[in-house]
């Protein structure tokens, strides 16, 4: 008993001595690594850069408001980051930009651009042309900007036969995709899909008749598939008749019959 009473206070003070020194240990561990940070952030391998606030849509130009600054590694630094907000000043991005990334000069169009919108992103030599749609047309949503598109039209006379379909254009840049309210005939306004086009001016001519005559229908292509393939378009006879070809069966020949009633002679194709 009278051991027990000896060995109990020198166990509690073991103890207490243990934990104070992990807790001692623990603490200037701590303190080292924030020395070692603020070294960091103090020599030259830490750097200072220009980043997003909030996302940013293509197109828009930069003001101080959608610049901050966050510190990177200098090694990890990709060519054409920004050290000062002021050097963005009026700049206009030519690519999404998501908050927290960097600002480079690969994502802004060129300096002598000084006017945001559709205007900042446009291939030189290239126009941007507007084709209503729908929710069909538009692939339900699924078409944004950025995407590539070839384009069909459907063209010819109410009698389905003498219609065709062709490709018109292939790999087209969709710039922008959205809804803009239009005016029916009975003064009613109504949501109308509206998708803005890069084109040549060549193909511009092609995308405003194909609109004005025809059906337009477009197809979204790959991001990786820039192969251009030439095609002789479809009607509908073309179309019925492709089962018989590819389902390997013997196509049917048609075959004529002529009737004769008196003076009446008249071809019955079967």
């Amino acid at each position: 008993m009278a051991r027990s009473k000896v060995f109990l206070p020198l166990a509690v003070a073991l103890a207490f001595a243990f934990l104070g020194g992990v807790i001692a240990y623990k603490w200037a561990q701590s303190q080292k690594a924030v020395q070692v940070v603020q070294q960091a952030a103090t020599s030259n391998d830490v750097v200072s850069v220009a980043v997003a606030s909030a996302d940013i849509p293509w197109g828009t130009k930069l003001s101080t408001d959608y610049i901050q600054m966050s510190s990177f590694f200098k090694k990890s630094l990709p060519a054409g980051y920004f050290t000062e907000p002021a050097a963005l000043a009026s700049r206009v991005l030519s690519t999404d930009v998501k908050q927290g990334d960097m600002i480079l000069e690969s994502r802004l169009a060129p300096t002598s651009i000084s006017t945001g919108g559709v205007t900042a992103v446009i291939t030189p030599g290239k126009r941007a042309l507007a084709v209503k749609g729908d929710k069909v047309v538009g692939l339900s949503g699924l078409i944004k900007p950025h995407d590539r598109v070839d384009v069909l039209v459907t063209l010819g006379n109410n009698d389905g036969r003498q219609q065709t379909t062709k490709v018109v254009l292939q790999n087209i840049t969709v710039l922008a995709a959205g809804s803009q309210m239009q005016k029916n005939d009975r003064g009613e306004a109504l949501p109308v899909d509206v998708y803005t086009l890069e084109v040549t001016p060549e193909d511009g001519e092609k995308l405003t008749l194909a609109a004005n005559e025809g059906k337009l229908q477009f197809a979204l292509r790959s991001i990786i598939d820039a192969e251009t393939i030439l095609t002789s378009g479809a009607t509908v006879g073309d179309t019925l008749d492709s089962y018989a070809r590819n389902s390997g069966k013997p196509e049917e020949k048609p075959f004529m019959m002529e009737i004769v009633r008196g003076k009446e002679r008249e071809i019955v194709r079967f």
